[in-house]
C-alpha cells in the first residue's frame, strides 16, 4: 500500500513540475530503484548461498552410521560375515531401501491402475528404471515377485515361486525379508522346489521352558492320555497301552515311587530305570502315529499341544532317524486335513521338512516329501496316507505325470529296503562301482529313465510269527483280504487308476496285487484301476504256494505262523481260486505280465539253504518267465544298473506304457 501510494505521490510531482525538474525527479527516482533492487538481490543470493551450504553439510552421509543403522534396522539376523559386506557396499540404510519399496510398490500399483492392468502382469522392467535409485537392482524384482506369488492366477503363482526360488542373485537380508513376506501357500511351494536355498525359512519359534520335573517323556505321556479311547481299533488302543505302561513304570522308577516295596523295591527301581528315555519316547511316538492315522484324533492333537512337543522331540532326538522319522509320519498324517495347515506352518514344520528333504537318506527324504505333498494343495489334488510313498517325483516339476509304477514289497519287506541295490562285495566296495550304488533302484534309476512316470511304493507290516507281530491283538489286519481292502483305499485316496498304472511286486505282493486287481473287479468305483492297469511285474512270487509254509508249521512250537504264512500253504485252495481269479482278469484286459524266478538257494538259518520260490510256483502260464541266478532276497535287488534284471524290467515298463508315456 505505501509503495502504491509513493508511485501515486511521484506521479503527481512530476505531473506539475517543469520539463527540467521532471526529468531529474526522474532519473533520482530510477537511481534510487536500482540501488533498492540491487541491495535486495544481492542479500538474497547471499542467503540462498548460506542455506545451501548449511543444508550440504546437514547431508553429509556418515557410512559408519549408516552402517550402524543397518544393522539395527534388520528384523531377522544371522550371523554372515561376507554377506554383510556385500550389504555395506549397496550404500544406503535398510530403512531407506524400505521407503524405497513402499514408494516402487506404489508407483507399480497406480500404474497398473491407469494402465488397467493387474499388478502381476506389470513386466519387470516398470521397475528397472527405478534401479538406479538404489544400490542393488533386484531389489524392486523381488517384491514384484512376492506380489505375483499371491496372484490368483496359478500360472503366474507357480512362475513366480519358481523365479523367486531360482534367482542366484539375492542378499542374505533379501532372503530374510522374503521368508518374513511370504504365505503360507507360498513357503510350500519353496519347500518343494529342488534344493531351494534354506535362508527362505523361518526358525522354528522358541519353545518354552519345560516346567521343573517335567520331562518330555511326561509330555508325550500326558498326550496319549487325553486322546480318545473308545471307538478305535484293537492296534491303536494295544499301541496306546504299551506306551503308557512303559513310560509309568520308567517315570515311577526315577522318581522314587516304590519305597513301598521295601527291601526288594531298590533293585526292582534299578531294573526299570535301565529302560533309556528314547525307547520309552520311540513308544509313545508308535502310538502317536497310529493315532494321527484316525482323522477324529487329528484334531485332538493339534488342540493338546502335539504340533510343539513333537517340535521338541524332534530337536532333542536329532542323533535318532527312526524317531524323526516317526514324528515326520506324524505331521504327514495330520497334513491330511487342510484345518491343520496353518498350524503346521506356524509352528515352524516347513523349515524342519524342507531340510529335510534335501538330507542324503533317501527314506528321511520320502518322509518329508510326503507330508509336503500333502500341504501342497496348490499343485496337488491327490492325497498320501501313511504307508504310501511318492519315489518321484518329490517336488514340483513342469514335467506332466503320463502313467503310474507302483512297487509292493513282500514279507518282511520295506517300501525302500526291498527295492535297493543288491549290497556289493568288500571287493567291490572301493571300486568306482560304489559311486553308482543307490539305496532305491526305482527312485534313482528308473526315475531317470522314465521322468514322466510317478513312482510310488507302499508299506505295510509283515511278520513271520505272531510273536513278532507289532499288533498281536488283531491278527485278522495280516490277511491278504483285510490288507487289500485297505491298501485299495490308501491308493485311490491317492489318485491311483486316474492314468496307466504297471505293477511291480515281490514275493509275497505279487499275491497281494493280485486281490487287489480281483477286488477291484468287484467295485463299481474301482473299475478305472482295472482298466487301466497295462501290465504287472512278478520278482518270485509263489502263485501255487511255497513249502516254507508247511515248514514253519511242522516246527510251531518254535514258531507260530501269522496268517500271511499259512495262506502261503502249497497247493491252498484260496491261492488257487485267487490264481484262476487273476488269470481270466488278464485275458479279458489283455495286460502283459512279467515273471522273474530265483534259481540260487537262500539262507534261512544256520546251515539251512532253501529254494523258496521254485519255478514251478513262479509260472503264471502267461507272459514270460526268466530266470536269474540270484536267491530270494536279491531276487528284486538289481547288482547295477545294466545288468540284465534292471534293462529287462524298464524294458517291460516302457513296452506296457507304449502309447501313453509320449
Amino acid at each position: 500500500m505505501s509503495a502504491a501510494a509513493w508511485h501515486m505521490i511521484r506521479c503527481r510531482k512530476l505531473s506539475t513540475a517543469s520539463p527540467g525538474v521532471k526529468r531529474a525527479l526522474l532519473r533520482s527516482s530510477l537511481r534510487k530503484f536500482a540501488k533498492v533492487t540491487g541491495t535486495i538481490v544481492l542479500g538474497g543470493c547471499v542467503f540462498i548461498a548460506y542455506e545451501v551450504v548449511s543444508l550440504n553439510k546437514a547431508l553429509t552421509i556418515d557410512t559408519q552410521v549408516i552402517l550402524q543403522e543397518k544393522h539395527k534396522s534388520y528384523i531377522y539376523l544371522t550371523p554372515s560375515s561376507y554377506r554383510d559386506q556385500e550389504n555395506i557396499a549397496a550404500g544406503l540404510t535398510y530403512k531407506a531401501r524400505k521407503e524405497l519399496h513402499k514408494a516402487a510398490r506404489r508407483f507399480l500399483e497406480i500404474s497398473s491402475r491407469v494402465l488397467l492392468q493387474p499388478l502381476d502382469a506389470t513386466h519387470l522392467r516398470s521397475s528397472e528404471h527405478l534401479s538406479h535409485v538404489d544400490a542393488d537392482p533386484h531389489e524392486c524384482a523381488l517384491w514384484v515377485l512376492l506380489k505375483r506369488t499371491r496372484s490368483p492366477n496359478q500360472a503366474v503363482r507357480l512362475r513366480a515361486v519358481q523365479e523367486l526360488a531360482h534367482n542366484l542373485h539375492w542378499h542374505d537380508y533379501q532372503f530374510r525379508t522374503a521368508a518374513q513376506a511370504v504365505d503360507q501357500r507360498t513357503v510350500v511351494g519353496l519347500a518343494r522346489t529342488p534344493q531351494v536355498d534354506l535362508r527362505f525359512f523361518l526358525s522354528p519359534p522358541a519353545l518354552p521352558e519345560l516346567e521343573d520335573g517335567i520331562s518330555v517323556e511326561d509330555e508325550l505321556r500326558h498326550l496319549l492320555a487325553s486322546l480318545p479311547q473308545s471307538e478305535v481299533d484293537q492296534c491303536v488302543q494295544y499301541f496306546t497301552s504299551l506306551a503308557l505302561r512303559e513310560s509309568s513304570q520308567s517315570l515311577a522308577a526315577q522318581r522314587g515311587g516304590l519305597w513301598c516295596f521295601g527291601g526288594n523295591g531298590l533293585p526292582y527301581a534299578q531294573s526299570l530305570t535301565s529302560i533309556p528315555s528314547e525307547k520309552v519316547e520311540s513308544f509313545c511316538l508308535q502310538a502317536l502315529v497310529q493315532h494321527s492315522r484316525v482323522p477324529s484324533h487329528c484334531d485332538y492333537i493339534v488342540a493338546n499341544g502335539g504340533l510343539q512337543l513333537l517340535q521338541r522331540v524332534y530337536q532333542l532326538r536329532k542323533n535318532s532317524m527312526k524317531i524323526q522319522r516317526n514324528i515326520v509320519r506324524v505331521i504327514g498324517n495330520l497334513a491330511l486335513n487342510e484345518n491343520n495347515h496353518a498350524a503346521i506352518v506356524q509352528s515352524g514344520w516347513v523349515s524342519v521338512l524342507a531340510e529335510m528333504m534335501q538330507s542324503p537318506h533317501i527314506m528321511q527324504a520320502s518322509h518329508a516329501a510326503r507330508a509336503l505333498t500333502n500341504l501342497d494343495r496348490d499343485v496337488v489334488q491327490e492325497k498320501y496316507q501313511d504307508g504310501v510313498y511318492v519315489l518321484h517325483p518329490q517336488c514340483r516339476t513342469s514335467q506332466p505325470i503320463k502313467a503310474d509304477v507302483l512297487f509292493v514289497h513282500g514279507l518282511l519287506g520295506a517300501a525302500f529296503k526291498t527295492w535297493r541295490q543288491k549290497d556289493l562285495s568288500e571287493d567291490d566296495k572301493p571300486s568306482a562301482a560304489r559311486e553308482d550304488y543307490t539305496e532305491c533302484w526305482p527312485k534313482t534309476w528308473l526315475a531317470a529313465d522314465c521322468p514322466y512316470i510317478r513312482v510310488l511304493s507302499v508299506e505295510y507290516d509283515t511278520h513271520l510269527s505272531d510273536w513278532r507281530a507289532k499288533c498281536p491283538a488283531e491278527n485278522q489286519r495280516k490277511s491278504l483280504a483285510y490288507r487289500s481292502r485297505e491298501l485299495l483305499a490308501k491308493l485311490k485316496t491317492a489318485g491311483v487308476g486316474d492314468r496307466p498304472v504297471v505293477w511291480v511286486a515281490h514275493s509275497m505282493g505279487g499275491l497281494l496285487v493280485k486281490r487287489m486287481l480281483a477286488d477291484a473287479s468287484e467295485d463299481p468305483d474301482l473299475k478305472s484301476l482295472l482298466k487301466n492297469t497295462k501290465g504287472v511285474v512278478f520278482y518270485s512270487v509263489p502263485h501255487r504256494g511255497t513249502f516254507m509254509a508247511e515248514y514253519s508249521v511242522s516246527v510251531r512250537y518254535l514258531l507260530f505262523p501269522s496268517i500271511e504264512v499259512r495262506e502261503l500253504c502249497r497247493d491252498s485252495p484260496a491261492l488257487r481260486d485267487l490264481n484262476e481269479n487273476f488269470l481270466n482278469i488278464a485275458k479279458d484286459r489283455d495286460f502283459k505280465v512279467l515273471s522273474f524266478v530265483e534259481t540260487l538257494p537262500t539262507t534261512v538259518g544256520p546251515m539251512i539253504k532253501i529254494l523258496v520260490v521254485p519255478a514251478q510256483s513262479a509260472d503264471l502260464g502267461i507272459g514270460d518267465l526268466i530266470q536269474v541266478d540270484m536267491d530270494h532276497l536279491n531276487i528284486c535287488k538289481p547288482e547295477k544298473k545294466d545288468s540284465f534284471l534292471y534293462k529287462r524290467s524298464l524294458q517291460f515298463i516302457q513296452e506296457a506304457l507304449r502309447g501313453f508315456a509320449h
